[in-house]
């Protein structure tokens, strides 16, 4: 199934139906009267929020969402029938705009169960029963129903997760995700494995679980829409917390790296910087003594920033840092931690 967290569609409420223009024709009734009944109200569009969904792919090809009108009315004052509602399930997460003013009209974090209206349907008319007066009382007229709310909307999916991964394409997040949850991402020795964002649930005991959330990896100029740009990093606005990881091995300058994602992440959204950032050195088993990596952890243990140097491939460190990451989470023990790191032995 293809990720889809971005559709613009139009919706329109049912149209009402119109009153009825009808008199009384019956035996035994000489002075039968006017007795056209209402119109029907116009079916309302509503938004319901399904967690059994995970994108918005049901949007990808229908742009166009009508509810049904409301039946005309009839003699014998008989209301026409209201329109049948319209229901748009969309996942959790979903946001949803005025495609015209951005203005947001509905923020759906969490599934209530419940429908919301996005468009209220137009009323039914009168008929002309409603019309006779003791000085009019043959009325030929009656009411048209009102036309329903007609919106163009973008539909935009955020994910909820608790923490976020981010780094340069190929440091082992798909890897890290893989190993700590049951989500399988696809994992290659090869640049933008990762096409889309993964979900994984991280499960400690029957009290403490969170999701991690793995966006496609970054490059310098993302923000400029090279590499896979950083559209998927609204995914990342949510979060409590985010792991910026660095790959031990890659031969690079980690102080660098680390400064082009900050830069990367400040263009896309300044409030992503201001989140709480754990720094995670990935791949040490495979990591020699390196004057780069020493120098990368005495600059951040003087900067005072929390950092964790871990292997995903032998697991060497992950119960720490998923404990530490736990503590920010629950309790308020995450600011008393220290840089000090655990022995590599």
């Amino acid at each position: 199934m293809r990720f889809v967290d971005e559709a613009n569609i139009s919706v329109k409420a049912g149209h009402g139906g119109p009153g009825s223009v009808h008199f009384r024709r019956e035996t035994m009734e000489p002075r039968g009267g006017p007795d056209g009944g209402d119109g029907g109200r116009g079916g309302n569009i509503y938004l319901y929020v399904d967690t059994n969904l995970a994108t918005l792919m049901d949007f990808r090809f229908k742009k166009k969402y009508v509810a049904e009108s409301g039946d005309p009315g009839s003699g014998k004052k008989r209301n026409g029938k209201d329109g049948v509602d319209t229901i748009l399930k969309v996942p959790v997460g979903t946001i949803v705009r005025d495609s015209q003013t951005e203005e947001i009209l509905f923020e759906l974090t969490e599934a209530t169960g419940e429908n919301i209206l996005l468009c209220r349907g137009g009323r039914g008319g009168k008929g002309n029963a409603h019309f006779a007066t003791s000085t009019h009382q043959t009325p030929r007229f009656a009411q048209p129903g009102e036309e329903g709310e007609e919106k163009e909307i973008t539909l935009e999916l955020k994910l909820l997760a608790d923490v976020g991964l981010v780094g340069f394409p190929n440091v082992g997040k798909s890897s890290f995700i893989a190993s700590v949850s049951a989500a399988r991402p696809k994992i290659a020795d090869y640049a933008f494995t990762t096409l889309v964002p993964n979900l994984g649930v991280v499960r400690l005991d029957d009290r403490r679980t969170f999701v991690i959330a793995d966006v496609p990896g970054l490059i310098e100029g993302a923000h400029k829409g090279v590499g896979l740009g950083t559209r998927f990093l609204k995914h990342l606005e949510r979060t409590k917390i985010y792991l910026h990881i660095i790959d031990a091995i890659s031969g690079r300058d980690p102080s660098s790296d680390y400064e082009i994602i900050r830069n990367e992440l400040k263009q896309h959204n300044p409030e992503l910087l201001a989140k709480k950032e754990i720094i995670v050195i990935n791949k040490i088993d495979s990591l020699q003594e390196d004057e780069e990596i020493n120098k990368f952890c005495t600059q951040l243990e003087k900067e005072k920033k929390v950092f964790r140097k871990i292997s995903v491939a032998t697991r060497q460190g992950l119960d720490e840092l998923l404990q530490l990451i736990s503590d920010h989470l629950y309790t308020d023990k995450y600011e008393n931690y220290t840089q000090k790191q655990r022995p590599l032995a």
